[in-house]
């Protein structure tokens, strides 16, 4: 099939404001400026900014830009083919970060690569597409974010996808590919799909994880997630490409006048009203890092599981500050005025404005750098970079969290089953399948993610899950935490941990993840971590990449669940089932004793690409950032909306999770001031005027004024537009006739009442049945 080009025009990066009108916008007219505000600006355009932003403008009443460091992609094969899985990290799409020397394994530094491009980490990630478990969620909502449990969260993923199943009934029943209809979408704009070619070894494994006592999930993606099991991939059914975020949720919506995209442009700071910055982070800093890149220019795909044996084919500190407003979150209610942005570190500083809300969406990294940068934070780490505080928010950058790895290699030596690894060994079997996918979409070249996978629980794969936990549960919170923690983050550690040490002791929880790629790596990762990292400024200067710690195995019973994965390996591949692929057991050998196992694990350790946990959406007093409304607390038009809020990471690759959480927050297509808000008591339904009947269900939160084309009720020869949001929100906006009116309805509840005022004059009594 033809793969389509886009055109793509440069973005003028270096003018100042009032040239503004000669700035390219990607997408739609090339020649159109930017406005000199927009009701909404989006920070960063991975997966969940270009969510929140298609989302916004579904209103044509609402301007929204967003605005991304990266470039867009060109549609290249490296990124659309299946084939070529992990083997744009390091390129031209990576932020090509770091991680300081993690002192706990060797003292070496990691890649920590991150999407820097139009569509994020979606363009460079492996394409699994699994949820994680219902207890993931609960777990959330246990920790003080009523509405994120479960059941809260799935209508948003199924939101976001479309599910098409497996095309053969036959593949379907070998490799146990079952699906719940009553979980999947069927109108979402992400394809979610399987490839059209299986390697056979996919079975062995998971009859050798059968044997063993370890089930097949009957769906990935139901909440039950622990066992063996098949995950589809985003990728389109029909033409077997990747279908990521850009081409999802962007390409098909840009003649939207009202959906504004910039690429190329770095934000620097987000402009608080009354807050000034210092002059480092205002200011051009010619002769220092210029595009915000960090150094790492590592090309492995070993993350991904393939192991050793690919298959893919071939500044000052000393400003003084000129302004504090220090505050704190509990008390004050900032007010976020816009953003600065520059393409390069050397370029003046521009500001646009946002007249109703910031939302961030740069991911855990980024997001957590730009909050600190425009001084909300730690006020001591703000204060050693001379960056005015605008909120003490300890959170910032705490609570990091990864899935850390462990790549393994156990080739196989049984040359009749197919491997991926004759995709680089063998040009003419490359060739044919490369001739076989382009013109029919089928063959290898289709399954270049490592979908058969297994999420373990502990206590079925080894004999000290007891006494591994028990260990868990004895430690002091602070004893494998950073130093110098504010209580608060200590608080909301303890809650985290008692919740750990609760749920993998169950045997429907996973603990870790198998990550095959059927020639021979059984890749280990820890999916429910205790340990805890930080990613804080390394400098005032927006374009220095930050310090990134992530911890891996500061906590000792991470290291454990590793050593027991390791171990379990050993028996998957003693098992009468794995026995004819033969493979030979290179990394870790036969015999490595539990001291050779954690040398392997000291030197080998990478990132699953999954950092996560920065901004938390947790109570103030547990170290949180963001409330379930994903709100920065004491702001009061500013959210965060990636993956830095998950207050705890849940056990699975997380692009799915972050459509989802990008598909949740109601944002309010009205004023600031025009919101009028109130804590109601949960009730079923409202008698209206005792003769109609208004079903109402799950409402516990805050009453937003809503567009009246979500429906009407006949009340007194008045109309009341309503709209229920899922979330538990209900919308209502007078009017009179087919348009709005403006006026807004207050609303006050209690568990008998609740009373709406038109205008000044008109009275309405919601009168709950008895």
């Amino acid at each position: 099939m033809h793969r389509s080009r886009l055109a793509l025009t440069a973005f003028a990066a270096c003018l100042p404001l009032s040239t503004l009108s000669l700035v390219h916008i990607h997408g739609r007219d090339l020649n159109a400026p930017l406005l000199e505000s927009y009701d909404y600006i989006v920070v960063g355009c991975g997966i969940s900014g270009l969510v929140v932003t298609n989302r916004l403008s579904e209103d044509p009443s609402v301007s929204v830009l967003c605005i991304e460091a990266g470039d867009p992609d060109r549609y290249e094969p490296i990124i659309q083919d299946p084939v070529y899985v992990g083997a744009d990290i390091g390129g031209i799409y990576d932020w090509l970060l770091s991680t300081t020397p993690q002192t706990q394994l060797d003292g070496a530094p990691r890649p920590m690569p991150q999407g820097k491009v139009l569509g994020g980490g979606s363009i460079l990630n492996a394409m699994c597409w699994n949820r994680g478990g219902q207890d993931d969620y609960d777990a959330w909502a246990a920790l003080g974010n009523p509405g994120w449990d479960w059941d809260g969260i799935l209508p948003y993923f199924i939101k976001s996808e479309t599910y098409t199943p497996v095309y053969s009934a036959e593949i379907a029943r070998e490799y146990s590919i079952n699906y719940n209809p009553l979980v999947h979408g069927t109108s979402g704009p992400v394809q979610v799909s399987y490839p059209r070619f299986f390697y056979p070894q996919s079975t062995n494994l998971f009859a050798a994880l059968n044997y063993l006592g370890v089930p097949t999930q009957f769906d990935p993606n139901d909440g039950s997630s622990a066992g063996a099991a098949f995950v589809p991939s985003d990728l389109d059914p029909i033409n077997q490409t990747r279908s990521d975020a850009r081409r999802t949720y962007y390409d098909p919506y840009v003649a939207r006048p009202n959906f504004h995209v910039i690429t190329g442009q770095h934000v620097t700071r987000i402009l608080i009203e009354g807050v000034d910055s210092n002059s480092v982070v205002d200011n051009p800093t010619p002769g220092g890092n210029e595009d915000g890149n960090g150094m790492n220019g590592a090309t492995s795909n070993e993350g991904f599981g393939f192991g050793p044996a690919g298959s893919t084919p071939a500044l000052d500190n000393s400003t003084a500050a000129r302004l504090f407003r220090r505050q704190s979150p509990s008390t004050s209610n900032l007010r976020i005025t816009g953003v600065e942005f520059a393409a390069r570190a050397s370029d003046t500083r521009r500001a646009i404005t946002a007249t109703r809300e910031v939302i961030v969406a740069a991911g855990s990294i980024h997001s957590a750098q730009l909050l600190q940068l425009s001084g909300i934070g730690p006020s001591s780490l703000l204060d050693s970079f001379g960056i005015p505080v605008a909120l003490d928010l300890p959170g910032v950058g705490n609570n990091l969290q990864d899935h850390c790895l462990v790549g393994t290699f156990y080739p196989y030596n049984n040359v009749s089953y197919p491997s991926p690894t004759q995709l680089t060994s063998n040009a003419t079997y490359n060739a044919a399948a490369e001739l076989e996918y382009n013109i029919f979409k089928t063959g290898p070249w289709t399954a270049g993610s490592p979908n058969a996978l297994a999420f373990n629980p502990l206590p079925l794969i080894t004999n000290n899950s007891a006494s591994i936990l028990s260990g868990a549960d004895d430690q002091d919170p602070t004893d494998f935490l950073p130093a110098g923690l504010d209580p608060t983050l200590v608080a909301g550690y303890t809650l985290q941990k008692q919740s750990l040490v609760r749920r993998l002791a169950e045997t429907n929880v996973a603990s870790y993840e198998i990550i095959n790629n059927n020639a021979g790596s059984l890749t280990v990762a820890v999916m429910h971590p205790f340990s805890r990292g930080q990613c804080y400024i390394r400098s005032a200067d927006p374009f220095e990449p930050p310090n990134i710690d992530p911890r891996w195995l500061a906590n000792p019973v991470d290291r454990q669940v590793l050593i027991e994965a390791l171990l379990f390996n050993r028996q998957i591949l003693a098992t009468p089932a794995m026995l004819p692929l033969q493979a030979a057991q290179f990394v870790p050998t036969v015999d490595d004793d539990e001291e050779a196992l954690n040398r392997i694990i000291n030197t080998g350790i990478r990132t699953e690409f999954h950092p996560s946990g920065t901004c938390a959406m947790l109570p103030l007093e547990q170290g949180g950032v963001v409330d379930p409304h994903l709100r920065v607390y004491g702001a009061q038009n500013l959210r965060v909306v990636d993956a830095g809020i998950f207050p705890m990471i849940p056990a699975a690759h997380l692009q799915a999770v972050v459509y989802a959480v990008a598909e949740k927050p109601n944002f309010v297509t009205g004023e600031l001031d025009d919101i009028i808000s109130c804590v109601l008591e949960p009730f079923s339904k409202l008698d209206i005027d005792v003769n109609l009947v208004l079903n109402v269900f799950n409402i516990r939160g805050c009453f937003f004024l809503s567009h009246p084309k979500f429906g009407s009720i006949k009340l007194k020869h008045k109309h009341i537009g309503f709209q229920i949001f899922h979330d538990g929100h209900f919308g209502l906006k007078s009017t009179v006739g087919p348009e709005p009116c403006g006026t807004a309805i207050f609303i006050v509840i209690n568990r008998s009442r609740a009373s709406g005022y038109m205008g000044q004059h008109n009275r309405l009594d919601f009168v709950q049945p008895a």
